[in-house]
């Protein structure tokens, strides 16, 4: 009898015979799936979407259209730009401090463009440089949004447990950068953005890892504990100076989590939408895989042994086994050790080795979610067994933002 994979291997397959590998492919079905239940762990809050993670003006235009979808996380001031021109949204809100002096003239020479897209900031440097571009007497009001720090800083601050982002971590540093903002003219202070990545972006069933999973369950309960109060105090802080049209936090791996605080007003999703292997590694929701990409076997050089052109598209973050892609269909292959995933050539070994023959297709699933996307110029999308669209992906818009 046929196994889910088996048919899933099938319906990809026949979805794209006439396509020649390497090529990435989304199941539309298990996208809007996964939209939905995103949707639906937001409990009633706004889902942003996070055009990172997806990287397709289509898909992030698809995405929106769901219900519960509502405005763009952008990462870079380029991007929000391009997409706000674009009619993708008109709430755009960059999620990284920009230094990209031509986007902020841009920016501050249209009144329109400036009341899309919002920036982010954690310090007055960035404020200087705005003013230092174009000053406040000569543009609208640029909307500015607060990143607070959320990482969780026990011991006394001795012990650092999450990424480093932004210096402002108290309610008190927040509020007092609150105020330099809404003291200065030329800006609108209209949001907070808090991003839990150690709850957000860290699986907490690592894969044959029971002790280290005990031992992050444990970390991210404590850091949630400390940051709702934290958050509740600086967005406290932060109104004393100005009325917040939002609090942003979250990411897909805790939604549901970071939507119950009730200080946040939406939060942000966009790797859940493909399904990509990092997230095999959480307990509270796995998204379906819904992205792919395929390449083919072009030798056999043993008989348990078959070789992919192709398959090194590594993710970002630390150099280890879990940045890898992952060789997904046929069920039953996996990565030699000595070589990994190969700009030129993969080998796969493992029981499915033996039956592939040269021409076949290898499905592999990234390990991150829209950084598939640099690596092809189209994603093509498939209903059931059927290819239904091709669309572009930034890089085949011409567009690479990083």
């Amino acid at each position: 009898m046929a196994t889910e994979s088996d048919k899933l291997r099938d319906r990809l397959d026949r979805a794209t015979a006439h396509l020649d590998p390497p090529y990435a492919v989304v199941d539309l079905a298990a996208f809007d799936a996964n939209a939905t239940a995103l949707a639906d762990r937001a409990g009633g809050k706004p889902v942003r979407v996070a055009s990172k993670s997806v990287r397709a003006r289509d898909l992030l235009t698809r995405a929106l259209g769901r219900p519960g979808w509502q405005g763009v996380m952008a990462f870079t001031l380029p991007e929000a730009i391009w997409l706000a021109r674009a009619g993708v949204s008109t709430d755009v809100l960059v999620a990284y401090p920009t230094a990209d002096r031509g986007g902020l003239a841009e920016l501050a020479a249209d009144p329109a463009l400036a009341d899309a897209v919002t920036l982010m900031v954690d310090g007055t440097e960035q404020l200087d440089l705005v003013d230092e571009v174009c000053p406040p007497g000569r543009r609208p009001a640029l909307r500015v949004c607060l990143d607070l720090d959320a990482s969780w800083r026990p011991l006394g601050g001795r012990v650092h447990v999450g990424v480093r982002r932004s210096p402002v971590h108290s309610a008190r540093a927040a509020g007092a950068l609150a105020a330099a903002v809404a003291g200065r003219p030329g800006f609108r202070l209209v949001g907070l953005m808090s991003y839990e990545a150690q709850i957000a972006g860290l699986g907490d069933a690592p894969p044959g890892q029971a002790l280290l999973g005990t031992a992050i369950r444990v970390a991210q309960r404590g850091s949630y504990r400390e940051l709702l109060a934290r958050r509740a105090a600086a967005v406290a802080a932060v109104r004393d100076h100005a009325d917040l049209e939002f609090v942003n936090g979250g990411g897909t791996g805790s939604v549901a989590a970071t939507s119950a605080d009730p200080v946040v007003t939406e939060v942000t999703a966009g790797s859940g939408l493909y399904g990509p292997t990092l997230f095999d590694a959480y307990r509270a929701w796995r998204p379906t895989p819904a992205a792919f990409f395929a390449c083919a076997v072009v030798r056999r050089p043993a008989p348990g042994l078959a070789t992919v052109l192709g398959g090194g598209w590594i993710a970002s973050g630390p150099a280890a086994d879990s940045r890898l892609p992952r060789p997904w269909l046929p069920a039953g292959l996996k990565l030699l050790g000595p070589e990994g995933a190969g700009e030129v050539q993969t080998p796969l070994a493992g029981p499915a080795a033996a039956g592939l023959r040269v021409g076949d297709r290898v499905w592999f699933r990234h390990a991150k979610a829209g950084e598939l996307c640099e690596h092809v110029n189209e994603l093509h999308l498939v209903d059931g067994d059927a290819l239904v669209a091709t669309v572009p992906t930034y890089r085949g818009e011409g567009r690479a933002f990083l």
